[in-house]
């Protein structure tokens, strides 16, 4: 089986997952979209995405959530429905735990996090005041304009990052006091001119990782290019910061 073969299969899930956001959707339900069995299913489109299914699917319903609360009037209730909650409190739960706003403030923002917490206000425990230090790169007739870079637990861009930095297009980075754990560094530019809600086409994206982090580990420099985002891509959920 080809590798084009593969993607295409898990291509056609997420346009499914798209498609069918509001529904109580299976595994069952995408290993048939994908033709493959269960297992064999999961297995490649954590090959192929970097995250489970259902963990896809979540940020696809939170993804569109941020879209119908600045973009429509619909309740929050309402857009709870419409996303596949049946429940308001743990879609607002959930909502504000990846995006870092609860629906009304995000809605009231305009769908822009006025500054981003202090990461110093994290507490973690740090590896020995390791630095990781990088560039980031992007392609010809790419121009990123704020890069965000940010270490986190998964490849989902989501919650508060337990490290970052801003950039004002690509260039050296130093994330400092790196804890101890796994982590993904996470970058992505989103131009000045685009609705910082919608994420669009524009939208560029690079990472590194999965890096281990443990005291007296040797944390090599990383390179990341970004590149123009794809449909298999998990989405960027953290809301996008203001001044």
């Amino acid at each position: 089986m080809t590798t084009n073969t593969i993607e295409d299969a898990v291509r056609r899930v997420v346009e499914y997952m798209h498609i069918n956001l509001g529904q109580n959707l299976t595994i069952d339900d995408m290993a048939r979209t994908a033709m493959f069995s269960k297992f064999h299913f999961t297995r490649i489109f954590r090959e192929v995405t970097g995250t489970s299914p259902g963990r896809f699917l979540s940020a696809l319903r939170i993804q569109e959530a941020k879209r119908l609360l600045v973009h429509t009037a619909l309740s929050v209730a309402d857009i709870s429905s419409q996303v596949g909650y049946s429940s308001v409190g743990t879609f607002s739960s959930r909502f504000k735990a990846c995006v870092g706003l609860a629906p009304s403030v995000y809605r009231d923002f305009g769908g822009v996090q006025p500054g981003f917490p202090s990461t110093a206000t994290r507490i973690t425990p740090v590896a020995q005041s390791l630095s990781l230090r990088g560039r980031i790169h992007s392609a010809p007739g790419d121009k990123p304009e704020s890069v965000f870079v940010g270490l986190f637990p998964s490849r989902i861009r989501q919650g508060r990052p337990v490290r970052w930095v801003t950039l004002e297009g690509s260039g050296a980075f130093e994330l400092r006091d790196v804890p101890t754990g796994t982590w993904h560094v996470l970058a992505h530019s989103v131009p000045y001119t685009q609705q910082p809600h919608s994420f669009g086409s524009e939208l560029l994206l690079g990472q590194s990782g999965p890096l281990a982090v443990h005291p007296g580990a040797l944390l090599r420099p990383v390179d990341i290019l970004l590149r123009q985002v794809d449909a298999l891509d998990p989405p960027v959920l953290l809301a996008h910061f203001g001044p």
